[in-house]
């Protein structure tokens, strides 16, 4: 099987294509990926590579490594790299290619900043997290996530998550970042095509930091709730904070993210207004598609709490209007689900209109069931 290896850091505005960036050109026979990852399997590291590697990141590298067929596990971290490279290039076209390159250089201008709060490059458990989302993870059962969640509407989870002091490093890290860049008169990347304020978390030093917030903390509550978008073969992350307020982003139009699965939590107290919207989960045929009355749902933030949600959730975020308002995102991806999904036409499983639709046809065949019986029943009467 083949993979989508999109490093796009693009929400899907409603209206518009996606920009998803996906476009196959090779006519050579398919390289092929398993299905599900060797959990057993410890992958390499790849820092350091060659030149023509450093277009992807190393984790990207060290997390496919795990879907490799088992006869290409044995080989040198050169041969593997290569084979992964050739699936990745694939599906990054070469305008993305630049793109990639260009943040590359990017980093490399960054990559000499000194964290402030050295704590935060890791995940202290029991100093990131209440108890209360702790013991739930831990316990990792559905009866134990549900105990510490609320589910206001269906595929959406409410939960505590991060301590206050988690929140005020966080805040107090992505300042000083902020400050040390613009001493330096560079220019921070944005973090996706839609926020100009707030900054990507992985460029500078805290990828290895989220990627294991997905892996140990994120990945158990998908694998549950998410299973039907590839929730349990989380495999890549994008990790950013944006900012709302006085001189920074005021709303965010209405869109879906380039995500399967969004963890969303507010870093901020003081600021009022910014609600986020939901108006419904949609597949890429249907994104456009109206809004049913029971999927409507508008959410206020609460520091430390989090919201989590299917990317292809339907949503927007309300002007601030006081204050400023800051919030880690985490858009969690699964290659896998991705090029599963190249292959599907019904997504009833997780699409409010595809679950209409086919209800629709259902109902249609019954009744048309209904009046071939009925039809016959008068035949044999007469």
């Amino acid at each position: 099987m083949s993979i989508d290896g999109s490093l796009d850091s693009k929400p899907t505005i409603i209206g518009n294509s996606n920009g998803n960036g996906i476009a196959v050109v090779s006519q050579a026979p398919p390289l092929r990926l398993r299905v599900s990852p060797n959990s057993e399997h410890k992958p390499d590291k790849y820092d350091g590579m060659e030149t023509e590697m450093e277009e992807f990141s190393p984790l990207l590298f060290s997390s496919l490594e795990r879907f490799l067929p088992n006869s290409m596990l044995s080989e040198t971290r050169d041969v593997k790299a290569k084979y992964m490279r050739e699936i990745m290039l694939k599906y990054f076209p070469r305008g993305e290619r630049t793109r990639a390159q260009k943040h590359k250089a990017y980093r490399d201008k960054i990559s000499h900043y000194e964290p402030l709060h050295f704590a935060l490059y890791s995940v202290l458990a029991t100093n990131f997290f209440v108890p209360s989302f702790l013991k739930a993870i831990t316990d990792n059962s559905e009866a134990s996530f549900r105990s510490i969640m609320s589910e206001p509407t269906p595929g959406i989870f409410t939960f505590e998550m991060f301590q206050p002091q988690f929140c005020d490093l966080l805040l107090s890290e992505v300042e000083n970042f902020e400050q040390w860049v613009f001493e330096r008169k560079l220019r921070i990347m944005q973090p996706n095509t839609m926020n100009k304020y707030g900054v990507v978390l992985d460029d500078f030093g805290l990828e290895a930091m989220l990627g294991k917030l997905m892996d140990d903390y994120i990945r158990p509550l998908s694998k549950v709730f998410y299973s039907e978008v590839g929730g349990s073969m989380l495999d890549s992350h994008h990790g950013f904070v944006v900012e709302y307020g006085i001189g920074r982003d005021i709303d965010l139009a209405f869109h879906v993210d380039d995500s399967e699965v969004t963890l969303n939590v507010c870093l901020s107290k003081q600021f009022v207004g910014g609600e986020l919207f939901f108006r419904g989960v949609r597949c890429e045929k249907h994104v456009n598609t109206e809004t049913l009355p029971e999927e409507i749902f508008d959410y206020c933030h609460v520091r430390g709490h989090a919201i989590l949600h299917h990317g292809r959730h339907r949503h927007g975020a309300r002007a601030t209007t006081g204050g400023n308002r800051t919030n880690l995102i985490l858009w969690c991806r699964s290659s896998v689900f991705r090029e599963l999904k190249k292959y599907q036409k019904d997504f009833s499983s997780w699409c409010g209109e595809c679950q209409r639709e086919k209800k629709e046809r259902q109902q249609s065949t019954i009744a048309a069931t209904k009046q071939e019986l009925l039809k016959m029943d008068g035949e044999t009467i007469t």
